[in-house]
C-alpha cells in the first residue's frame, strides 16, 4: 500500500516538473528567448497570447552588423539634427537682415518724404516770391502812370513791408531804364513820421523784414 502512495506521488511529481518546464518554455519563447513559435503557436492562440515575433541576431557578425546600422541611424539622426540647426540660425540670420533692410528701406522712405515736403515747402516759397514780385511790378508800374499824391495816398494805404518793396522795386525799375526813380519825391509827399520810419527801416534792414 505504500509502496503505491510512493508511485502516485513520484508520478504527480513527475507531471508537475512536465507542466513548470512546459510553461517555462511557453514563457520564454513568449519572450523572445527561445524560439517555438510553430509548435506552441495553437497554445499561444488557445490561451490568447501573442508569442514575441522579434528576431534576436543569432551570431557575432549579425550583432556587429546590427551595432553598424544602429550607428548609421544614430549618425544619421545626428547630420539631421546638425543640418536642422543649421537652417534654423540661417533662418534666424535671414530674419535679422530682412529686419534690417525693413528699417534702412522705412529711413529711405521717411528721409524721401522729407525730402519731399522741404522742396515742396521751397517751391511754395519760390511760387509766393514770385508771385509777390509779379505784384509788387504791377503795383509800381500803376503808380508810375498816376500823379504823385495819387500815388502817395495808395502807398500810405499799404503795410510799412509793403511800401518798402514797392519803394524799392521802383528804384530798381528806374535805374534798369536809365530814368529818374521818384521814390524821394513820393517821400517827400508823405507824413513826415510815416516816411521817417519807412526811411528808418529801409536804411536799417536792406533785405525783406519778412
Amino acid at each position: 500500500m505504500s509502496r503505491v502512495k510512493v508511485l502516485g506521488k513520484s508520478i504527480l511529481l513527475i507531471i508537475l516538473i512536465l507542466i513548470l518546464v512546459l510553461f517555462g518554455l511557453l514563457w520564454f519563447d513568449y519572450l523572445g528567448i527561445i524560439h517555438a513559435k510553430s509548435s506552441f503557436a495553437p497554445l499561444f492562440r488557445l490561451i490568447g497570447l501573442a508569442p514575441q515575433n522579434s528576431v534576436s541576431a543569432s551570431s557575432v557578425k549579425e550583432l556587429v552588423l546590427a551595432d553598424i546600422d544602429n550607428d548609421r541611424f544614430a549618425k544619421r539622426l545626428e547630420a539631421l539634427d546638425i543640418r536642422a540647426e543649421e537652417l534654423a540660425k540661417r533662418e534666424a540670420d535671414v530674419k535679422i537682415q530682412e529686419d534690417a533692410n525693413a528699417q534702412v528701406a522705412q529711413e529711405l522712405e521717411d528721409k524721401e518724404k522729407s525730402q519731399a515736403e522741404r522742396e515742396k515747402t521751397f517751391n511754395n516759397l519760390v511760387k509766393k516770391y514770385d508771385d509777390r514780385n509779379v505784384n509788387i511790378e504791377q503795383i509800381v508800374a500803376n503808380l508810375n502812370g498816376m500823379p504823385p499824391k495819387s500815388a502817395v495816398g495808395i502807398l500810405v494805404e499799404m503795410d510799412d513791408q509793403d511800401v518798402i518793396d514797392v519803394l524799392r522795386r521802383a528804384d530798381e525799375i528806374a535805374a534798369a531804364s536809365g530814368e529818374s526813380s521818384t521814390v524821394a519825391y513820393w517821400l517827400s509827399l508823405m507824413p513826415s513820421e510815416r516816411a521817417a520810419e519807412i526811411s528808418r527801416k529801409m536804411a536799417n534792414k536792406p533785405l525783406s523784414i519778412n
